[in-house]
């Protein structure tokens, strides 16, 4: 079985239960792949902590307590913390940390089954859309190398478009899961805001911040998807109290009737033509598969950057503070007080967009700033998510682009953060909404680099764009497609 690393979640799990293969042949053909650290993606790697998981589940397959996932290889964004593997977030600043815990989307798919590859490269605490932003440099998409794969779960997208990894998991603040998985040309969701647990996951901003899978088919997302969802309600105070779903009974329903809406807005000026032509095909589809095309309208789309980037620093600012060097992680060495050693231990420990983000985020909380900025973008967000609500009134799922265009060259918008935050624009207003969103690979643009389909969702509608997705990869072949020399 020299191509297990081609295998589909579901396949390599139906493989072991079974036992075709055990679950430590699988782990072993996976770290032989990691050998090097292809594509910069892995940040931590520990062969005897992931072999350990491995004989663990060929115990559990061999008396029948297996999980659903038992044996799988999965790898984590490095924003959650783990045991057994350094959580760094991306930082310098916590070079080394080993955390003490899980956190509850680890420990869930662990019940699962799943074993643990290792940990992965991401912007420093989820903040970016290259994956330019890791004190550890940054990871190179595997469709070209001299472009980037995505951010922040660049790590991520690019380990399953490499099969290095069949699944991942990614955090989607502001489109960190569907912007490098359209990079990449792999699946992604991002579930309702609360359904994931936030415990255990580095915090960015909290009010935005959620967990997701990624993989190469929505049929592997809904199965990590069914495992990682669930009501934490002891441990995340934003975790909704809803009982965990099977998202896979539902994939093959029939799509005669779905109502699509196509947001004028998302189609406007800015919009690359080759990623145009590439969602326009999608939607073909769509229409052959009986959906109907309906045109809505998302009125405040281009306020969703000022937006954004004013509530998500703001709460940054609060979070990042932890970081002080006194309990965990990077502290300065020379240091005259207690003071003196906070702030060369941040200047040492925080990359220059992190640091960018926390004085933006003091700026518009500050005395004088916090009613004529961060007040009046919390009062765009509501007006954001009742116009997706009127929206939702005319259609049933929301489809477009993911980012104006495919992925662009390692250090092109180097020195303009700007660049990078406009990428943002059609993946930003679902989250400030708190809606389901992901992005499905829809063809190809130029330099024959990957385009996603985003598809948006009503609140805890992640069923229904699950089946979307799968039917249209179903009728399609571009997620089955690899990079050269995969």
């Amino acid at each position: 079985m020299s191509d297990l690393h081609n295998l589909s979640v579901k396949a390599l799990a139906s493989l072991l239960h079974t036992k075709e293969v055990s679950a430590v042949e699988v782990a072993t053909r996976f770290l032989a792949r990691l050998g090097g650290n292809p594509h910069n993606a892995f940040l931590d790697i520990d062969s005897e902590a992931t072999l350990a998981q491995a004989r663990a589940s060929d115990a559990k397959l061999a008396d029948g307590t297996a999980g659903p996932l038992e044996g799988v290889p999965v790898a984590h964004k490095d924003v959650f913390v783990t045991r057994d593997f350094a959580t760094t977030a991306g930082s310098k600043i916590l070079s080394g940390y080993r955390s003490p815990f899980d956190a509850t989307v680890v420990q869930r798919l662990r019940t699962a089954g799943m074993v643990t590859l290792g940990k992965l490269n991401c912007d420093e605490f989820a903040m970016g859309s290259a994956n330019e932003n890791s004190a550890y440099g940054p990871v190179q998409n595997p469709w070209d190398t001299a472009r980037v794969p995505g951010g922040s779960s660049g790590g991520s997208a690019a380990a399953v478009a490499a099969g290095l990894a069949p699944a991942a998991t990614g955090t989607d603040t502001g489109g960190s899961i569907r912007q490098p998985a359209s990079f990449c040309g792999i699946t992604g969701i991002k579930p309702t805001y609360g359904r994931a647990s936030r415990y255990g996951m580095i915090a960015y901003a909290s009010s935005l911040d959620q967990a997701g899978p990624m993989a190469r088919s929505a049929e592997d997302c809904a199965l990590l998807l069914s495992a990682m969802c669930g009501a934490d309600l002891d441990r995340d105070s934003t975790s909704l109290d809803m009982p965990s779903e099977d998202f896979s009974p539902s994939l093959n329903n029939s799509l005669e009737g779905l109502r699509i809406g196509i947001p004028k807005e998302f189609f406007g000026e800015g919009l690359h033509a080759d990623v145009r032509a590439a969602v326009d095909g999608a939607l073909r589809e769509y229409e052959k598969l009986g959906a109907k095309l309906v045109p809505i309208s998302l009125p405040r789309t281009e306020l969703s950057i000022p937006v954004y980037y004013i509530i998500a620093p703001a709460e940054a600012s609060s979070n990042l503070s932890r970081f002080d060097g006194v309990k965990f992680g990077h502290r300065a060495k020379d240091y005259t007080d207690l003071v003196d050693m906070y702030k060369k231990t941040r200047a040492e420990g925080f990359g220059n967009e992190v640091k960018r983000r926390i004085m933006t985020g003091a700026y518009v909380l500050s005395h004088g700033y916090y009613d004529a900025y961060y007040l009046q973008a919390q009062k765009i967000r509501r007006m954001i998510a009742d116009d997706f609500q009127n929206a939702f009134k005319q259609c049933d799922v929301i489809a477009g682009p993911v980012a104006p265009s495919v992925a662009w060259k390692l250090g092109e918008n180097a020195g303009d953060p700007v660049a990078d935050y406009l990428a943002d624009i059609f993946t930003l207003p679902a989250s400030l909404a708190g809606l389901p969103g992901m992005s499905v690979p829809a063809g190809f643009g130029a330099g024959s680099m990957p385009v996603g389909l985003q598809l948006i969702g009503n609140y805890f509608k992640e069923a229904q764009l699950l089946n979307a997705a799968h039917r249209l990869q179903q009728a399609t072949d571009f997620h089955l497609r690899k990079p050269q020399g995969i």
